[in-house]
């Protein structure tokens, strides 16, 4: 395993384990899903240019374009959440009453 698949490898890991331990707050679950798209995309990145795939090139800017939306998306819910409880905290909203 290079260094780089280890540091790659391992920032997913620990964005994956932000969102499943910690769920505190809307906010911080976003902020470990945006780490995990970024690691995913310079993963892809550096893959593509090492393997040499010019047709695969396209592939790490769609990745990027996705997870810009999946933010914005994530933002809108976050003040949407933020106006009508009050808070951003995780554990005071209930789905069966939005």
């Amino acid at each position: 395993m290079t260094p780089t698949h280890f540091s790659f490898t391992t920032a997913f890991i620990l964005g994956l384990m932000g969102v499943a331990f910690h769920r505190t707050h809307l906010l911080s679950a976003l902020l470990c899903l945006e780490g995990m798209m970024l690691s995913l995309f310079i993963a892809l990145a550096v893959w593509s240019l090492h393997m040499g795939m010019t047709n695969f090139s396209p592939a790490p800017m769609m990745l990027l374009a996705f997870s810009a939306c999946e933010a914005s998306a994530g933002l809108a819910l976050l003040v949407a959440t933020a106006r009508t409880h009050g808070t951003d905290r995780l554990q005071n909203l209930n789905l069966l009453q939005c």
